[in-house]
């Protein structure tokens, strides 16, 4: 059993940056993917980005390449989103993720179903 806690999240002026954290306790997290997701008030939640166990890999939405990054300190057993560049439409719920299964493709990584382990989530709002 994995228990993740995120922390970082808050409010943000457009064009501001955030970053933050998923704490992992329990599990293997070494052997862990990783995933980042949000949900907007009215919609569904969405893949973020994701890394996979040896953090070689990474994936992203299309709405946030090259502004968001995703990493992960093993060793801390900890997973960050950098977010750069926000924008009001980044305003949501993010929530971390785990899966046992630490490799994957891009489609996997993206698939929330994939994901066994969810944190309560932080709140993201981004100001006009």
């Amino acid at each position: 059993q994995v228990q993740l806690v995120e922390s970082g999240g808050g409010l943000v002026q457009d064009g501001g940056s955030l970053r933050l954290s998923c704490a992992a306790s329990g599990g293997t997290f070494s052997s862990y993917a990783m995933g980042w997701f949000r949900q907007a008030p009215g919609k569904e939640r969405e893949f973020v980005a994701a890394v996979v166990w040896s953090g070689s890999r990474t994936y992203y939405a299309d709405s946030v390449k090259g502004r968001f990054t995703v990493s992960r300190d093993n060793a801390k057993k900890m997973v960050y989103l950098q977010m750069n560049s926000l924008k009001p439409e980044d305003t949501a719920v993010y929530y971390c993720a785990a899966d046992q299964y630490g490799g994957g493709t891009n489609e996997r990584r993206q698939s929330r179903r994939e994901y066994e382990y969810w944190g309560q989530g932080t709140q993201v709002t981004v100001s006009s």
